[in-house]
């Protein structure tokens, strides 16, 4: 199957709330934090402290996490450019983006109430030439469980200590 452009990511994708099943590599992880929604998506719609929890991630321009403004990053050294393309507050939290502009992405973070509980979900799917052998979906599942306890430790953390 050909590549999609990030074009057609974003539009017929990201912003429909999904991921691109038919991606050379997907991968979905989720875990559950003992905090509610409101506290939870606070954290997360902060990606300018993300650098303070989340493993590898450094921010090199951030405007606004509203739907369409682009960001741009890097992950463990990658650089990467970003476009929210859901910006749903208690919600979601997705994007696309690419690196070297051959890789293609599309990130989803769905946030769940469960009885005062949050879960939170991380879908990726994620294109580009050889991605299996760079970046393949068990080293992808493996980032976002370490992404996800991150982001737990750091929200069941005491105010008053993070």
């Amino acid at each position: 199957m050909a590549a999609r452009k990030l074009a057609t990511l974003h539009e017929e994708y990201a912003l429909r709330g999904r991921i691109d099943e038919s991606a050379p590599v997907t991968s979905s992880s989720d875990i559950v934090i003992d905090a509610p929604v409101q506290e939870v998506w606070d954290v997360l719609a902060d990606l300018r402290r993300w650098e303070a929890w989340a493993p590898g991630f450094r921010i090199r321009a951030l405007d606004a996490v509203e739907p369409g403004r682009e960001f741009r990053w890097t992950q463990n050294g990658t650089p990467l450019r970003s476009r929210f393309a859901v910006v749903d507050p208690g919600r979601e939290l997705s994007w696309t983006g690419g690196s070297l502009g051959l890789y293609r992405a599309v990130d989803r973070m769905v946030l769940t109430a469960e009885d005062g509980r949050t879960r939170v979900t991380l879908q990726e799917s994620l294109a580009g030439p050889l991605v299996r052998q760079v970046f393949g979906a068990r080293k992808l599942r493996a980032a976002h469980e370490t992404r996800l306890k991150a982001l737990k430790a750091h929200v069941e953390t005491p105010r008053r200590t993070r």
